[in-house]
This record gives C-alpha cells, structure tokens and sequence, in this order.
C-alpha cells in the first residue's frame, strides 16, 4: 500500500473562534475513523512554541531554516491506503472537518520504511 501526506497550511483554517471546539470534535472525529479503518499512520500539528533549528552534516546545530520552509505548519495526517482514490477521499473527509482545502501528497516508495 502507499502512504499518503494529506495536510493544509498554517492560516487556512477560517472560521470564527467560538467555532474551534466543533472543528476540533469534527477533525478527531476523522482521525478515528482512519485509525477505526486501519490507515493511520500518523498525525498531528507543528509546536509553533518550539524554534526550528537546522542541523548540517558536521552536527552543527545553527538557529534558522531554510527558506522556504519559513511559513511550514499547520496540520497533517500520513494515511497507508491502497489506492489515490481512497486517499482523495479521506483528504475530503479532512478538508470537510478543518473547513479548508488539503493537500494531498503521495510519498515515493522506499523498501526500508
């Protein structure tokens, strides 16, 4: 089976705060349904109270990223479903509880993972 990337951006979600708590019923609501249905690899959102660092090939650990990883965040959620179909449809399933578009990505296969 493949795995699928299905995530959205920091921002994307606009809806009005009070909302928040229905949203959130909504997504975890979703991500059961995945674990429930066997495809949950795993999920969650980036710590945005935790600085990213950059670590290079001698070890050292230096205080930025690169650049055009300044804005990454939001949420996602790795899926291992057996066809693009079934990942289209879980990526809806998400985009209707978050009330914003996903995206979705196919990782490339890899024998060790």
């Amino acid at each position: 089976m493949t795995k699928y990337l299905i995530s959205f951006p920091d921002g994307a979600m606009t809806f009005p705060e009070a909302d928040l708590p229905d949203v959130a019923d909504a997504a975890h609501a979703v991500i059961q349904a995945t674990k429930d249905a066997g495809v949950y690899v795993f999920g969650g959102g980036l710590d945005f109270t935790v600085k990213p660092v950059r670590v290079a090939e001698d070890g050292t650990v230096t205080n930025d990223t690169y650049p055009k990883t300044k804005d990454l965040g939001g949420g996602f959620l790795v899926l291992e479903v057996p066809t693009r179909d079934e990942a289209v449809d879980w990526a809806h399933r998400i985009a209707v509880a978050c009330r914003c578009s996903q995206e979705l990505r196919e990782f490339m296969y890899d024998p060790m993972s």
